[in-house]
């Protein structure tokens, strides 16, 4: 092999143990951001990455229901333990009428209150290395109270939601906002452009897109597609104008969806070739995990990002939750979560160093292979 080999495979080897021991260390060289380039998410070098994390469900409704701002711990162990299942990203829902303190939420858990917990909590994300998705999941037009998510954002209160939300972050390159939740039963003329279908206004894509753009702020824009955002079809000839450039298509997928496998390829993929593609949320409602197996598998083949619903201790046949304790011990569905991830994230066969090893030294490729 000789000298200059043996010192290049040792110089390789170093990095690698060193990666593994503290994989923080290379975070800190480069500011965690995220950006659009293309057909997909770059980090703050340009390199391509991929969203693999969970939702962390709770701040939508523990606020309005007026008894906190979280549903379980949100402290700095518990993120740890979040980041252990080697994620990257965590998808926070949140609650219109608690961020904008309208409709007579509790101010204990509404207004300033409200949004600086959230701030915390993302802040507290991204020091372990972890984007966050900010997500509009429950809204209400007028004096209705957010109890619940709707059919559409409402144009009464969600673009004053995203002008505030947007105003806030708009100088942390490590977060994406996600426009709403699950679009559904409206068409997709009303989703790009708001309608009254429902009996009162809804605030279509654009105008939401116009309120972030507003603001400043440049961050990736997840928009969810029809059909509870499992329908992606129409989304490309329907997708709204930024001037960013840096639009995103949210797909939600679960076992009960009606964009089966099939569908993936038909639509999803073809979707994936023009811009990124995020599964905001993932799951199965039978505390197993061979749905999101195949699902994550065939992800992965396409370039396409996912994040499990949810990272809370709920029945996982109830509401899929990957844990049943806040220590991050997986149930039966969130175990097929864990190791897939864990899996991908092996510090044994990294792709970097498959690549550099293999271009070095021809000779290992039988061995290494093994």
């Amino acid at each position: 092999m000789g000298t200059r080999g043996v010192r290049l495979l040792l110089l390789l080897s170093a990095a690698l143990i060193a990666s593994t021991a503290n994989p923080s260390a290379a975070m800190a060289a480069t500011p965690l951001s995220i950006g659009v380039a293309a057909n997909q998410l770059v980090d703050g070098n340009g390199r391509a990455i991929r969203l693999l994390g969970v939702n962390r469900s709770g701040t939508e409704y523990a606020c309005i229901q007026g008894w906190g701002i979280f549903d379980g711990p949100n402290d700095a162990t518990s993120v740890i333990a979040m980041a252990a299942w080697h994620i990257n990203a965590v998808r926070i829902p949140l609650n219109e009428d608690c961020w904008l303190n309208i409709n007579g939420v509790n101010p204990t858990y509404a207004g300033a209150t409200y949004r600086s917990a959230i701030q915390a909590y993302v802040n507290l994300l991204h020091q372990r290395g972890l984007y966050a998705v900010l997500d509009l999941h429950w809204n209400a037009p007028a004096t209705t109270r957010a109890t619940s998510q709707q059919v559409m954002p409402d144009a009464d209160h969600s673009p004053a939601f995203w002008t505030s939300v947007a105003s806030f972050f708009k100088t942390d390159p490590a977060v994406l906002f996600d426009l709403y939740n699950e679009p559904h039963d409206v068409s997709w003329s009303c989703w790009l452009n708001g309608c009254s279908t429902p009996g009162w206004n809804t605030a279509g894509m654009q105008s939401l897109v116009n309120a972030v753009r507003s603001t400043g702020a440049t961050q990736p824009i997840m928009i969810g597609g029809l059909a509870w955002a499992n329908d992606l079809s129409g989304w490309l000839a329907n997708e709204p104008s930024d001037p960013a450039h840096a639009l995103v298509a949210s797909f939600h997928n679960y076992n009960f969806n009606v964009c089966v496998p099939s569908c993936w390829d038909s639509t999803v993929a073809t979707l994936a070739t023009q811009v990124p593609v995020v599964t905001g949320e993932l799951g199965e409602d039978d505390c197993a995990h061979s749905y999101i197996d195949r699902y994550m598998s065939w992800a992965d083949a396409h370039g396409i990002s996912y994040l499990g619903w949810t990272w809370d201790t709920w029945d996982c046949s109830s509401g899929p939750a990957l844990i049943s304790d806040y220590n991050g011990t997986p149930t039966a569905f969130g175990v097929g979560f864990r190791d897939h991830l864990a899996a991908l994230a092996s510090p044994l066969r990294p792709r970097w160093w498959q690549r550099a090893v293999r271009s070095s030294f021809p000779s290992f490729n039988r061995w290494y292979a093994r």
